[in-house]
């Protein structure tokens, strides 16, 4: 399994005022997954507003919802390692941390225990390499393929998390002794979108379906969302389509 990772700078040039132009947007394009497969899950993200560098995971479901497989992952969350873990000598440091408010929903739905009795992955037991890679910057167009030919209709989930996103009701003092809260902020977004094979090359868009626990404690969905408020404008639209 092999995977590919690349960054092009698109120059979205805007006709409404002579010579006026907008800020290069940098679209991240990446194929991960089983490369000897013949479907292909094309994931379209625009960054919203609010985007400022989140962690995701995708995967797929049966039509019923019941988790299938991984098919992206932040590395971070993939390995268990992050870039800024410790900064007791001045600087970050980096290191092996579980963050389990960052994506709960996925890590429950995945159901693999680690070492310590959690779900989240750890560098002793990493999501394979081949479905984990950098955190895309901004706007990305990744080429997804399964472990298996799809056939039939299947369902797409996307959670996104981006930590310091504060708002009224998810403030930094609502759990002032939730460690794990701290890290989070608003809880993660789902995102659901139901998809066919029968229905090739048809966009799917990616519709909010809930959120998470906001400190990772249980793999429930929440499925209220009027506290959220930033953190829905992380994305500004996704889809889906099968090729």
């Amino acid at each position: 399994m092999k995977k590919i990772f690349l960054t092009i700078s698109l120059a979205i040039i805007t006709s409404m005022t002579t010579n006026a132009q907008r800020t290069p947007d940098l679209v991240t394009s990446g194929l991960f997954g089983n490369k000897d497969n013949i479907t292909i899950l094309t994931i379209d993200f625009q960054k919203g507003k609010s985007h400022n560098h989140p962690l995701m995971a995708i995967w797929l479901a049966d039509e019923n919802g019941k988790y299938i497989q991984t098919l992206y992952v932040a590395e971070s969350i993939a390995k268990g390692h992050f870039k800024r873990v410790d900064r007791s000598k001045g600087m970050w440091q980096d290191g092996d941390i579980q963050r389990p408010a960052t994506l709960p929903y996925w890590a429950h739905q995945r159901g693999k225990k680690n070492e310590y009795g959690t779900y989240m992955p750890t560098p002793k037991q990493p999501v394979p390499d081949a479905y984990s890679g950098a955190t895309p910057p901004g706007s990305f167009v990744f080429h997804l393929i399964p472990k298996e030919k799809l056939s039939g209709k299947y369902k797409v989930y996307l959670e996104i998390n981006q930590s310091w996103d504060w708002n009224e009701y998810w403030h930094n003092n609502k759990y002032p002794d939730d460690k794990e809260y701290k890290t989070s902020s608003q809880p993660a977004v789902v995102y659901e979108a139901n998809i066919n094979t029968g229905e090739s090359g048809k966009e799917i868009v990616f519709k909010p379906v809930g959120h998470s626990h906001y400190a990772g404690r249980d793999g429930k969905l929440y499925p209220e969302l009027n506290t959220l408020t930033t953190a829905l404008n992380i994305v500004k639209r996704c889809t889906v389509k099968v090729e």
